[in-house]
């Protein structure tokens, strides 16, 4: 079978290697960004759980990447499942317009080592082979995958993007995975149709697909790492209005070796310092921040569920400035800069009570001033209400008083200073 100009292996490859090491991430950036020429992380959504499996069926991803170039990879995750996961299929394709449907001509099929199909190990990333296509910065991509056996599919809840489904991802009408029912994977069903017809299903979760990283002279990349207030929730869906995507939308305008590409590492209901949606950050730093190509400064904006949500509840200031410092150090030994951002109000919300907002202010005076990190982002003072501080401004708060509508995450986006990322 011939797919993207290249022959393809008809078997089915078992690769043991976690993300870092198939990546070969992990390593400090070069700084001779106007001549260097490597991979780059275009775009990110970190694992947040698992949902019901889909075997047979093929579950066709939007993801808006940041940067663009003409070699990319995907990232696919079996993280947090607990079977072994088989990828009949993955292909990649420049998405026409709005929907399913693929441009003409930009369909892709990736490889693993060669081969088409792949099993993931339960509690593991891949990457895919380099695949040539070329695609813009902030171009829409369909990265479209069709597991043959699974157990709880690892996916990242809050998408904000509506995604699609086929729900005989084999296209021969049996259901079973296999395109002519002999027990065997014989292509890419449907997962190779530019046509998205098939696509009958919607769902607001991305499954299976952690990342893409594109080949570009580029200035690295740059990790977005937070909670819900980074994931985007209040937002609106289909926009790409998290602020991580605005603020890739403001560096656009630098010239492209000094570009960096922007990775949304947001988990809504995420905690610093003890494991909430998904493993707290402490834990998830390396997977999902500080071994992702070509990472370079890391924006950190975690802390406020941990005060204000699940049991216990932090409030011993102490334990938020060790956390902090330790996820700086840990950045630091990787030549990555960290951004401090500081929390955000939330007065009004139900969970508000003044001892929860003297920890809040407490952190944040950490953040400012205790000398932990590189640089400030103080979005606290962007958000708030001058004339109620505890609150967010009425015009950037999404109606919980704790989230943001598009116009505080544009806000947000505009408080990081770009020479904290693209400088020093």
């Amino acid at each position: 079978m011939v797919k993207g100009g290249r022959v393809l292996a008809a078997a089915v490859v078992t690769l043991m290697g976690t993300a870092t090491a198939a990546a070969g991430a992990g390593s400090a950036p070069a700084r001779d960004v106007a001549v260097r020429r490597a991979w780059t992380g275009s775009w990110e959504a970190a694992p947040s759980g698992t949902g019901a499996a889909l075997p047979g069926a093929a579950i066709r991803n939007v993801v808006h990447l940041s940067v663009g170039g003409r070699v990319l990879r995907v990232r696919v995750s079996n993280r947090l499942g607990t079977a072994p996961l088989t990828l009949g299929a993955v292909t990649v394709a420049l998405r026409r317009a709005a929907g399913p449907d693929a441009v003409p001509g930009s369909m892709r099929t990736a490889t693993f080592h060669g081969a088409w199909a792949v099993t993931v190990p339960p509690g593991r990333d891949l990457v895919t082979d380099p695949v040539r296509l070329a695609v813009p910065a902030a171009a829409d991509l369909l990265v479209t995958v069709r597991p043959t056996a699974t157990g709880p599919a690892t996916y990242h809840r809050t998408a904000l993007q509506t995604g699609y489904i086929a729900p005989d991802g084999d296209g021969d009408g049996d259901g079973d995975g296999n395109s002519d029912g002999d027990g065997n994977s014989d292509g890419d069903g449907v997962a190779a149709d530019e046509d998205g017809s098939a696509y009958t299903v919607t769902t607001g979760h991305w499954y299976y697909v952690t990342g893409v990283d594109v080949r570009a002279p580029a200035a690295g990349s740059v990790v977005a790492f937070g909670d819900s207030l980074t994931d985007g929730t209040g937002t609106a869906p289909d926009t790409n209005h998290r602020w991580p995507d605005l603020l890739a939308e403001r560096l656009r305008t630098l010239p492209p070796p000094r570009r960096p590409g922007v990775l949304n590492a947001g988990i809504a209901g995420n905690r610093l310092l003890l494991d909430g949606t998904g493993p707290s950050a402490l834990a998830r730093l390396d997977a999902d921040a500080l071994t992702r190509a070509g990472a370079r400064t890391l924006i950190l904006l975690e802390g406020i569920n941990d005060i204000i949500r699940g049991t216990p509840q932090a409030g011993d200031v102490r334990a938020f400035e060790e956390a902090y410092r330790a996820i700086v150090a840990r950045a630091h030994a990787r030549g990555i800069r960290v951004v401090g951002a500081t929390l955000t109000p939330y007065g009004g919300h139900p969970a508000f009570t003044a001892a929860r907002e003297a920890v809040r202010q407490q952190v944040n005076a950490f953040i400012r001033t205790g000398g932990a990190f590189d640089a400030v982002a103080d979005f606290d003072a962007a958000v708030r209400d001058p004339h109620r501080p505890q609150r967010i401004r009425p015009a950037y708060d999404s109606g919980d008083h704790l989230h943001f509508d598009d116009a505080g995450a544009r806000a947000l986006a505009r408080t990081v200073d770009l020479a904290a990322l693209v400088l020093g």
